[in-house]
């Protein structure tokens, strides 16, 4: 059994109903102590319990990984399945076209985040309730729930933009009575960052659970937090100006974590299952389980769609041809920025490319071996629809096969490997965005660097398949002028190598406001392989977030205010 936190409660998701954040909080789920119980020493630990077991209750069509709102919305991922009317919303997604208020994926995901946020304040007034004397994990405990708290705030915050702010201060009865918008963009943002400033100053540095939340976490979180908040927006998602002093308060964070990890030596090991897991570059993960004595075990159900339909079910989250070009790498090792796009990788013809290592841990093509096994190799004929989606497959959040996390859930196969939500890789390209944007492109030179040096040393899995790996650093004056539109340039390209189908890329986009330009750049192309996308487009100052569930605007009487456009 892992070394992780046993988690005792579980959420039972209901599917093919509304919820409002007032109906969850009528609802007393079994097992899960209610506040009118007496709150001792020996029965706290369930409220935080109840909160830390909200981090796995995600589901294959509200996934907490984000695949079909980060990866599919985005240039770098098909949503995939039989076809375009297989869970049709996330097909809606991928072409900006259609897409609704009324989505049921909407509302629950929604609901599910504010679970996760009830359990977590509802475990500090349980906590406040107790003296330090009487608990003395007292302090660390509720830091441990500011994270969880600000955790699902932020993904509600890339989701939506504005929603509703509660914490444990605010009465159950006034929750009917807080609006999306009693908060500004920027007051939001804050106070999705307080809740990482309480946790950096309470939790220890060093935790004994894996699955607990350390200093050096909170730090990464809220480097990442400060740094979405530094772009601020107007009316219509457009950057009006990016805030420096908000981008020192990143750097002041990341400088926190920075020296407290380390990369792994290997890519691919931040995606393998077992001995790898909890390593040296997870600043923080969910932890899963297969063997903890429940009927399946705590599995990864947001990803089990993404198995190739050889290995088990559905072909979902595919790897698009646009992201396979993009790993692309010219004579000098260096992205090819401006023309990656202008042939296709050809997987029956991989000699003709040099690529960047990460596309083989990131990407199955046919003829490869699946997830490094040479035993098991990729075949066409595991491709549940080529003609719409083409032949590639994900490979970070799958497994060996044989791997004895992989448990059969008819008709899927879920796994027990952990998701990795902060790697330390994130901090360093965190530090090194803001400092470019701060004009000190220099000084983020070698945060990047390190991360290609890295990625140029990550052929321990596939080394024996694989020798069209080209990747160099950035050397000023000898393969690049370093200036800060280069600069720019080569930390968003590295963003996208390193942190590709991992959920990030479309707020990404969002966040540097090249959404528009982005998409429909790529939906331009795309339309020319691809007949579903004839009606593709993106609308700036609409899609750049979600609607507003409208189950929630109506369960809220009209106190909601709706995003623009929908």
């Amino acid at each position: 059994m892992k070394n992780n936190i046993i988690v005792i409660i579980s959420c039972a998701l209901l599917l093919g109903s509304t919820f409002s954040c007032n109906d969850f909080l009528d609802y007393e789920p079994r097992g899960v102590l209610s506040e009118s119980d007496v709150v001792t020493p020996k029965n706290v630990d369930g409220f935080v319990n109840a909160a830390y077991a909200s981090l796995g209750n995600d589901h294959y069509d509200t996934p907490f990984s984000l695949w079909p709102y980060g990866n599919v919305r985005s240039d770098d991922a098909y949503k995939g399945g039989s076809g375009t009317n297989d869970l049709q919303t996330f097909h809606f997604f991928e072409i900006s076209n259609n897409i609704r208020s009324d989505f049921g994926e909407l509302d629950k995901l929604w609901y599910l985040n504010y679970v996760g946020i009830s359990r977590a304040n509802k475990a500090i007034v349980a906590l406040n309730k107790l003296s330090d004397a009487e608990y003395p994990n007292k302090q660390k405990r509720i830091a441990e729930m500011k994270f969880i708290k600000g955790h699902f705030y932020f993904m509600l915050k890339i989701l939506y933009k504005y929603v509703p702010y509660v914490d444990e201060t605010t009465p159950i009865e006034e929750y009917k009575n807080v609006s999306n918008r009693a908060m500004t963009d920027q007051e939001l943002w804050n106070a999705v960052a307080s809740n990482f400033e309480y946790a950096a100053q309470y939790l220890p540095a060093a935790q004994q659970e894996v699955g607990r939340p350390k200093k050096s976490a909170a730090y990464a979180y809220l480097a990442k937090v400060r740094l979405y908040q530094a772009y601020e927006q107007d009316d219509n998602y457009g950057i009006t100006t990016i805030n420096k002093a908000t981008l020192q308060k990143a750097v002041d964070a990341a400088n926190q974590v920075i020296g407290n990890y380390s990369l792994e030596s290997d890519f691919g090991n931040n995606f393998m299952p077992g001995g790898y897991e909890n390593g040296p570059e997870s600043v923080f993960s969910i932890q899963y389980s297969d063997d903890d004595g429940t009927l399946f075990g705590r599995l990864n159900y947001g990803d089990v769609l993404s198995l190739p339909q050889g290995l088990g079910c559905c072909d979902f989250h595919k790897p698009s041809q646009n992201l396979v070009n993009a790993f692309k790498t010219n004579a000098q090792g260096l992205p090819m920025f401006d023309n990656y796009n202008e042939t296709d990788v050809d997987y029956h013809h991989l000699e003709n490319f040099t690529v960047d290592p990460r596309l083989y841990h990131t990407v199955a093509m046919p003829g490869l071996p699946w997830k490094y096994d040479q035993n098991k190799i990729y075949q066409e004929s595991w491709v549940r629809s080529p003609g719409t989606y083409g032949y590639y497959a994900s490979l970070k959040e799958n497994v060996p096969p044989g791997c004895s996390c992989s448990v059969n859930i008819d008709p899927f196969y879920g796994n027990s490997k952990n998701r990795i939500i902060i790697r330390y890789s994130d901090v360093l390209l965190i530090k090194a965005e803001a400092l470019i944007e701060m004009g000190q492109h220099q000084a983020a030179l070698p945060l990047i660097n390190q991360v290609r040096k890295r990625a140029a040393a990550s052929n321990h899995f596939t080394g024996g398949y694989t020798d069209n790996n080209l990747i160099h650093e950035y050397e000023p004056g000898v393969n690049c002028v370093w200036s800060q539109d280069f600069a720019r340039k080569a930390l968003r390209w590295e963003r996208r190598m390193e942190f590709a189908m991992e959920g990030s890329r479309f707020f990404d986009l969002v966040r540097w406001g090249i959404a528009t330009e982005t998409m429909n750049s790529y939906f331009a192309v795309e339309k020319t392989k691809r007949s579903y996308y004839s009606e593709a487009a993106f609308d700036h100052g609409k899609e750049e977030y979600c609607p507003i569930p409208l189950a929630q605007v109506n369960f809220s009487q009209g106190l909601y205010k709706q995003n623009n456009g929908y």
